[in-house]
């Protein structure tokens, strides 16, 4: 996959809209772009995006819940209220995936949402709730144990979606699990996040759970972070499916991430090899980071949202007997290069 780059000066016009999610009604707010902006944070922002309600909410108009909306690509209409209906998954692409289980087209009121509200009915998801298309579906239904017994949290307690998940974990019996899990992992997953490295990123603001551009937009320098916005604001707010992401990332992240992931960081010194950091990323998930097995694939994730999972194995909020080894293989790396690690992920083609 081509890399982008782009100087600090590129503008690119973003369309206004809010971004909005019915399984979690959250305010939007500004969201502060350092670890300086709460003292309670200690996780890096960037990835772990917070509301920050001392800073105010961005006024946007009313929307007009009852008017038509339409996407590219489909006659299909709908209207904000049945967005917004979680218990009634819209589908503007139907065509792209079988039949979806009443799991994940509807789940089972009051409590427990479809899964397709966060994880969209192709499977694609959003960085903050990672997709699940083409994933082992044995491997799905251990997460959901995971997260039902508590083995795997969050860094972060106050990150919304973790916490959501735990919940919802709890809810779901086993053959709902199964269903899903079966469903999910019949699904192609597509190239879903374009890689910009750059010295600038637009500034964002929290909505709905993702980072989304302030209007008017407004880049600002990029640093030690990964911004991963929607590649259109207003469609990604209607739930399409098939519009995905773009993710900003440092200059030079791709290229030394992928010296990590293929050679661990080895090096040969007066004749010899002197061991790496970590090892070969390819070693478990297979030669194309698409999945060996039961370990899931890599190639082409959402950058955001696979950094949040190394930074919880190597802080212990991801544990279980499945998790020793990815605690061995990121205990000795910082977070940069956990970024530079995720940036080529992302870059790879699914």
């Amino acid at each position: 996959m081509q890399i982008l780059r782009l100087g600090s000066t590129t503008c690119i016009h973003w369309m206004a809209a809010a971004v909005s999610i019915a399984i979690c009604v959250i305010a939007s707010a500004t969201l502060a772009q350092d670890k300086s902006t709460s003292a309670a944070q200690t996780t890096p922002s960037w990835a772990y995006p917070l509301i920050v309600p001392e800073q105010g909410v961005p006024s946007a108009p009313p929307d007009d819940e009852s008017a038509p909306r339409h996407v590219p690509g489909t006659e299909a209409v709908y209207t904000l209220k049945q967005i917004h209906d979680g218990f009634n998954i819209v589908d503007w692409h139907p065509d792209d995936h079988a039949a979806m289980p009443d799991v994940v087209a509807h789940g089972r009121k009051p409590d427990m949402r479809g899964c397709g509200m966060c994880h969209l009915p192709n499977g694609q998801g959003r960085p903050e709730s990672g997709s699940l298309a083409g994933l082992p579906a044995s491997y799905i239904v251990e997460q959901i144990a995971n997260f039902r017994t508590g083995v795997r949290k969050s860094a972060e307690p106050k990150l919304l979606t973790p916490t959501l998940m735990v919940g919802i974990a709890k809810d779901v019996n086993d053959a709902e699990v199964e269903a899903a899990a079966r469903y999910f992992s019949g699904i192609a997953y597509k190239p879903w996040t374009r890689v910009v490295e750059s010295a600038a990123a637009p500034k964002t603001h929290l909505a709905g759970g993702i980072l989304v551009p302030v209007e008017p937009r407004v880049m600002e320098p990029l640093g030690q972070r990964i911004i991963e916005v929607p590649e259109d604001v207003e469609r990604t707010s209607l739930h399409d499916s098939h519009s995905g992401f773009v993710a900003y990332v440092p200059i030079g992240s791709v290229k030394k991430g992928g010296e990590l992931v293929t050679t661990g960081g080895a090096k040969v010194v007066a004749g010899k090899i002197v061991a790496g950091k970590t090892i070969q990323c390819g070693i478990c998930h297979g030669p194309d980071l698409k999945g060996l097995g039961n370990i899931p694939r890599i190639a082409g994730s959402s950058p955001s949202y696979t950094f949040r999972q190394l930074y919880d194995f190597q802080h212990g909020a991801r544990s279980g007997p499945d998790a020793e080894l990815m605690k061995a293989a990121v205990a000795n790396l910082t977070d940069d290069d956990m970024l530079s690690i995720v940036a080529y992920l992302a870059s790879r083609t699914p």
